[in-house]
């Protein structure tokens, strides 16, 4: 178990099914609607699996956050980490600022937020550790996960720096940047579950 961050194709993203997250895309629309936005109904269908190609996106969270955490407060401002770092649903197109949109099924809310709104700040976290331009461009099936199990370990031998001060970190710096690059690349969803 665990949570993961994941890519949603289209037959999921409106599906009504359990597992569909046909909820969450009508309350945005609505809500889009609501403050005179398009609707956002241009995701693209759910692709088979191709190591790197990045057609799809699926990481599990699993390192300690704290390092990560301790990062955003030192770089960012507290309303730029809770972007960063807050929501449940990123989107491929820009938001003012971020949705909250109760769902009937639970007794929580989901925070949708855009992704060119977290690039800049996953950006700036990328910089501020020097993230090295090895780090898998794509994560199809846990691409980043494995790389930073395998191969970072031994580039941070050779590479040091800030980054490779705290593997932990950069997983996590390199996650967020990468779901962000990867929403506004496929024109996608990605949620947390």
């Amino acid at each position: 178990m665990g949570v993961y961050l994941v890519s949603v194709g289209a037959a999921e993203w409106f599906g009504d099914e359990e597992d569909g997250w046909g909820e969450i895309a009508s309350a945005l629309n609505a809500e889009l609607r609501r403050r005179g936005l398009p609707p956002h109904e241009d995701v693209p269908p759910e692709t088979d699996f191709a190591p790197g190609f990045g057609q799809a996106f699926e990481e599990k969270l699993t390192p300690s956050m704290t390092g990560f955490l301790a990062l955003c407060q030192t770089h960012l401002s507290r309303e730029e980490s809770e972007i960063l770092c807050g929501w449940t649903v990123l989107v491929p197109f820009s938001l003012d600022e971020e949705i909250w949109l109760p769902i009937d099924s639970g007794d929580y809310e989901s925070m949708v937020v855009g992704a060119p709104q977290v690039l800049p700040l996953a950006e700036k976290l990328a910089a501020a550790i020097d993230l090295p331009s090895e780090t898998p461009a794509t994560c199809d099936n846990l691409d980043l996960s494995m790389w930073f199990r395998h191969r970072a370990t031994k580039l941070a031998i050779t590479r040091t720096g800030a980054w490779s001060e705290d593997l932990e970190t950069a997983f996590y710096v390199a996650l967020f940047l990468r779901a962000a690059e990867h929403s506004i690349r496929r024109g996608c969803p990605i949620v947390c579950i």
